[in-house]
């Protein structure tokens, strides 16, 4: 069981899951001592979860090589259970280079999709913003980047509530003829897609915080460095404020008169609220919390794995393949046109996978 404060925050994060989500059902994968023992101290946890012994850990060092060939670690055991069906999703705070790689091959892609890619919520000043590619695939190509357009999009629907919400390409201007050939050709064909009515065109990296659109689609590489960046600032403007607040007595007063408007921005920004990015893609709801995240943090991680579950997330995604002629295709035909049909490929929908609409069940590691 992975993360920096795992297996009790872990539990403490189900023992809040539980009390949201009455109906839900948990398999927790490690090592069955210590979780009994902690399971014992959570009443509603306790009820809500099912143990499974794990002998081995997968640590955040490991490189994910060496988690493939590890097929007793926890999360090695929780991924499977998605992939049989026994489980409807997983929640994992562990090695984020492991969980990709494992549930890449084990769990493998929806058909149509050549790259699964990681999806998350951030603030921006008109409300949360949706981001993808961040960090799953360094390099992408038009097919990926029209994919990632796709599958924001019914993120943004599924997770945020909207009915139409606004998509934008990552670009070094927003002229049509800023970028290179990869992101021009990708934004034509999105735009005579399906979701073309509510394509804006290109964004640019300010564009991200001040939310000019819900959904920014570029590849892996660069939004994991404007994850990175943003996250920096945001530590940033909090050591100046505390600098500025500490420097004198009037300070300290000044401190006290707008403390409740520092409260609220600290309650808007706090990571926790936006805890748990989605592999989106794959053929199973997979969702990866962060590792240092607390109690709080996790249970949120687990909101976002009971959405996906419940409003049938990847059966939306196929709808909206189908809708675009991607809905037949997989990696091996990468190379072939946007569009054209192909023979079927990818890993089907195992005839036991449990209902969305009935009690989810997922798994933890």
């Amino acid at each position: 069981m992975g993360g920096d404060h795992a297996p009790d925050m872990v539990v403490q994060g189900l023992e809040i899951a539980a009390e949201r989500h009455p109906s839900a059902r948990f398999l927790l994968v490690g090592n069955e001592t210590a979780l009994t023992a902690l399971l014992a101290k959570h009443k509603r946890a306790r009820a809500a979860c099912t143990i499974r012994h794990a002998p081995d850990v997968i640590s955040n060092d490991m490189k994910p090589t060496a988690a493939l060939r590890s097929r007793q670690s926890s999360m090695r055991l929780a991924i499977d259970a998605v992939a049989s069906g026994e489980a409807s999703g997983l929640v994992s705070a562990g090695n984020t280079g492991a969980l990709l790689a494992l549930a890449k091959i084990v769990i493998k892609s929806l058909p149509g999709i050549d790259r699964p890619a990681m999806a998350a919520i951030g603030p921006s000043a008109r409300g949360d913003v949706v981001m993808l590619d961040l960090g799953a695939n360094v390099h992408c190509d038009v097919r990926n980047l029209v994919e990632f357009a796709v599958m924001g999009d019914v993120f943004a629907r599924t997770v945020l509530g909207l009915t139409a919400p606004t998509i934008g390409l990552l670009n070094v201007g927003s002229e049509e003829l800023k970028g290179d050939d990869t992101v021009r050709e990708a934004a034509e064909i999105i735009r005579a897609s399906h979701i073309g009515p509510q394509f804006h065109g290109f964004v640019e990296g300010h564009d991200i915080a001040a939310g000019t659109t819900d959904v920014i689609v570029t590849d892996g590489f660069t939004g994991n460095v404007a994850l990175k960046t943003g996250e920096g600032a945001l530590k940033l403007i909090g050591e100046f404020l505390k600098v500025v607040f500490t420097s004198s007595i009037w300070a300290k007063i000044a401190y006290l008169l707008v403390r409740p408007g520092l409260d609220r921005l600290r309650e808007w920004l706090d990571p926790r609220r936006y805890n748990g990015a989605v592999m989106v893609g794959l053929n199973g709801v997979v969702v990866k919390s962060h590792g240092g995240t607390d109690a709080k943090g996790f249970a949120h991680a687990v909101d976002v794995a009971m959405d996906m579950v419940v409003h049938r997330f990847n059966d939306r995604i196929r709808e909206d393949l189908a809708k675009l002629g991607l809905d037949k295709r997989g990696p091996a035909e990468k190379n072939r046109k946007v569009g054209a049909s192909a023979g079927e490929s990818g890993a089907p929908v195992p005839a036991d996978r449990p209902n969305p609409t009935d009690d989810a069940h997922l798994a933890t590691a």
